[in-house]
């Protein structure tokens, strides 16, 4: 697909501009508020990451979390590190000070989750790995999805869209996840099953494929354009790793008029990536049942609170190998689902996402349409 000259003529507005609204599957840009520390029972500390590149952090995890820890009889002190490596080491020093049991960490890098494992052994605390596994690390457990199926379904997805378009030869870019992440290597292993038999075969031609940094979703949304503009406007699909960055992809489609035109993937299942795919400016993203993540943590946080190792191996029946710390690590691997317009009505059957997040002005006809009712 080629951005008509119309449409770039006519493209008054600067990109600072566009890119003002790139956050919109990027939850509200205020700080948390901090949780209360736990005054009675088994103390368990939990850090998530960020705010910025997705709303799941605070909106999804934060919640479960702690219903979760409250049903497994833990008080959880659960604080998010902002994105700020420092935050995240003062947070976790701050709660093995306090006499937690167990840590769960959900890494701003595998660097400072490293660390913070290594400090946490020291003192004979054990660490789960929750969401992203800390590469060289030495947590005893790791919660989190089969993160390779995950870019698997969003390779499958793409390829779904293109066949249905019957485009020949399309052109790909694929705006990718932070370098620091293991997961968004994860998701691109599992993407590049898919797509690079296409790529190598010249079925599908491969425009860039770019990292972002911090899984930055301003950021991403400048390379995309800088790449689309390089290319002469010419894209006929792209992957973005997930719903943040899809939603910056999906605000340059626009200026150019190009928005339900191109197939553009995404992951978390996020209120504002599934009105997009209602829209049909997005075409799938990957569900992840962060309720079942949340209870397989706790379930674990429970077991190594209590010493028994012998509950959590019960529990952890899978491995997932640490090549830079040349370890295999006792996991719970959770199963995604790929989802399009067809059954977006499963995340909000599910209790995931409430229909009257998706259900707005614009996507009012789709949620009649496909039987999703906010009443």
């Amino acid at each position: 697909m080629r951005i008509r000259r119309t449409a770039l003529a006519a493209a008054g507005l600067g990109l600072a501009l566009v890119l003002a609204a790139c956050g919109q599957n990027v939850a509200a840009p205020e700080a948390p508020a901090e949780s209360e520390a736990p005054t009675g029972g088994v103390k368990v500390g939990v850090i998530l990451p960020e705010t910025e590149s997705s709303a799941r952090w605070e909106g999804f995890d934060k919640p479960l979390l702690e219903e979760a820890m409250r049903a497994e009889g833990l008080d959880a002190d659960i604080q998010n590190a902002l994105g700020d490596e420092q935050k995240f080491s003062t947070l976790a020093d701050s709660m093995l000070a306090s006499g937690v049991k167990v840590l769960v960490i959900a890494s701003i890098s595998s660097e400072s989750g490293s660390a913070v494992a290594a400090k946490a052994k020291a003192q004979g605390i054990p660490t789960i790995d929750y969401d992203r596994l800390n590469l060289g690390g030495s947590s005893d457990y790791y919660v989190s999805f089969d993160n390779e199926k995950v870019g698997e379904l969003q390779g499958q997805g793409l390829v779904q869209a293109l066949d249905a378009s019957g485009k020949a030869n399309p052109a790909i870019i694929e705006i990718e996840g932070a370098p620091t992440d293991n997961n968004a290597t994860l998701f691109y292993n599992g993407q590049q099953r898919v797509l690079k038999p296409k790529y190598d075969s010249g079925q599908y031609r491969l425009v860039q494929s770019q990292q972002i940094e911090d899984w930055d979703n301003q950021i991403g949304g400048t390379t995309f354009e800088q790449i689309l503009t390089a290319n002469g406007g010419q894209v006929d699909g792209v992957v973005a790793a997930n719903d943040g960055l899809a939603g910056a992809i999906i605000t340059v489609l626009a200026k150019y008029g190009l928005n339900g035109q191109v197939p553009v993937t995404g992951q978390d299942a996020t209120p504002d990536g599934l009105q997009a795919i209602l829209r049909g400016d997005q075409y799938m993203t990957v569900y992840k049942p962060i309720k079942q993540e949340a209870e397989a943590a706790a379930k674990l946080a429970a077991a190594l609170a209590k010493g028994d190792t012998a509950a959590a191996d019960a529990l952890a029946t899978q491995s997932v190998n640490d090549p830079k710390g040349n370890r295999d690590v006792k996991s719970v691997l959770l199963e995604p689902q790929l989802i399009t317009r067809e059954n977006v009505k499963v995340v909000v059957d599910d209790g995931a996402v409430p229909a009257s997040d998706i259900c707005v002005a614009d996507t009012t006809a789709a949620c009649q349409e496909l039987g999703i009712s906010t009443s």
